[in-house]
């Protein structure tokens, strides 16, 4: 079974950095892409930033130049450092992993961002 734990949220002022992690139940070999969605009240989920196995990266449009994805084969864990973070970054923040073409959620740690 596939378990994604996210941790490495919290509040934090505009322009400040955040690393999210997110820490799988064994290997992420396993996995073709890892990546990152965000969710507000009232809005879809988008996503953020995703990483395949083989390091391409895709960023979403707001967040390119400020946030940087990566994998750590080593620890199982995916990154998202977020740096230069506006109030528009506020959000909870899932972790997503798929492999086999089925995808796996975490339950979602909460970034805020203001002053």
């Amino acid at each position: 079974q596939v378990q994604l734990v996210e941790s490495g949220g919290g509040l934090v002022q505009p322009g400040g950095s955040l690393r999210l992690s997110c820490a799988a139940s064994g290997s992420i070999f396993r996995f073709n892409d890892m990546g990152w969605y965000r969710q507000t009240p009232g809005k879809e989920r988008e996503l953020v930033a995703m990483i395949t196995r083989g390091a391409t990266t895709t960023y979403a449009d707001s967040v390119k130049g400020r946030f940087t994805i990566s994998r750590d084969y080593a620890n199982d864990t995916v990154y998202l450092q977020m740096n230069s973070l506006k109030p528009e970054d506020t959000a909870v923040y899932y972790c997503y992993a798929t492999t086999g073409g089925v995808p796996y959620w975490g339950k979602g740690t909460l970034v805020t961002v203001s002053s």
